[in-house]
């Protein structure tokens, strides 16, 4: 069963799942799939190209799928993905992807709050946690389990990688390496994040070997090139030195510094 308020425009061209719930005033565009067990809140408004998944929550005022702000585009088609279980409150803005990667994602169980905006072809992976106020420019990758801090600006083409944790009130103008906590006036390294770590089931053992690689990068006297050679000598086929390493690498603007 499908329960659709009176007040609610819905295309007859939208494809609702089971149990959905559309609230008063809430629009529903041609182009949209919505899964089963999905609240949609007053006056939110889902647009074209826009896929919902399972038991998803939207608040009310949200605004999901719209049009990028990106001056090249062109009116392509382009799509906006909400992954399930993921929560997003009120006054939440979701813009579809251009050109560029022809799509904008929210992974599963993703926790959005309230006046954060994510725009055009960003990918937020599983299990994140973006907080009041955030604005998140395009092209932005954040990777899963990653929690980002309230008021934090996050311009475009970073990278946040898994498991850190972004205090708020930043501005982030460059990468984010995984498994550690950015803050400081300036975002600089902070140490690891270790109540996120601990959480999602790292031991302490994990926690103090990942350590020691980022102390090469941040805590010893050596320029990158040197705390990667030595981490690859010393930590050869380790995974988290692979990952940490191979982050490192494919940043084509820097990571942060301490």
């Amino acid at each position: 069963m499908v329960n659709v308020h009176s007040t609610a425009v819905v295309s007859s061209k939208a494809r609702l799942g089971e149990n959905v719930t559309i609230s008063p005033f809430a629009i529903i565009h041609d182009e949209v799939e919505i899964g089963d067990n999905t609240f949609i809140g007053p006056k939110t408004v889902v647009y074209d190209y826009t896929t919902i998944g399972n038991n998803v929550k939207i608040f009310q005022n949200a605004s999901i799928g719209h049009t990028p702000q990106d001056l090249k585009f062109k009116g392509e088609i382009t799509h906006c993905y909400i992954g399930d279980n993921s929560i997003i409150h009120e006054f939440v803005t979701i813009h579809r992807g251009t050109a560029a990667s022809l799509k904008t994602t929210i992974g599963k169980n993703v926790y959005i709050m309230d006046y954060s905006h994510v725009a055009h072809d960003c990918v937020v992976e599983d299990n994140c946690i973006i907080a009041n106020l955030t604005q998140i420019a395009g092209h932005v990758h954040i990777y899963q389990n990653a929690v980002i801090g309230g008021n934090v600006k996050i311009l475009q083409f970073m990278r946040i990688g898994r498991f850190c944790m972004i205090q708020g009130s930043r501005t982030i103008n460059k990468d984010i390496p995984p498994y550690i906590l950015a803050g400081t006036e300036e975002v600089q390294y902070g140490g690891l994040n270790s109540v996120g770590l601990r959480r999602n089931g790292f031991s302490s053992d994990q926690i103090q070997h990942i350590k020691k690689i980022y102390n090469y990068i941040f805590e010893s006297k050596l320029n990158i090139s040197q705390a990667k050679e030595k981490i690859t000598a010393e930590f050869s086929n380790d995974p988290f030195a692979v990952e940490i390493l191979a982050f490192i690498n494919e940043s084509k603007i820097g990571i942060i510094s301490k």
